[in-house]
């Protein structure tokens, strides 16, 4: 499950995302929300904050993983927008 075969993930994306870059990609990065503002990022990172109210190791790991997939997206807007 951790290779680079198709839309599995890799060790790295697995610890540090919970989801691919391909996933993210498409369901945040490329959606129309996405591709229409950066209020997608913003969606992520108030998830992220509504988890740490929780407290549980669990959802703190995934409030964590949460905010590098907002940090993700925010870098392929910025990617996009300088390749424009």
């Amino acid at each position: 499950m951790l290779n680079k075969k198709g839309n599995e993930m890799t060790e790295f994306e697995s610890k540090c995302y919970g989801i691919s870059e391909a996933t993210i990609r498409k369901e945040y990065v490329d959606s129309f929300t996405g591709r229409a503002t950066s209020m997608v990022a913003m969606g992520v990172l108030s998830d992220a904050q509504e988890l740490m109210t929780f407290g549980n190791d669990q959802a703190i790991d995934q409030a964590r993983k949460n905010i590098n997939i907002a940090k993700f997206i925010i870098s392929e807007m910025m990617d996009a927008k300088e390749v424009a």
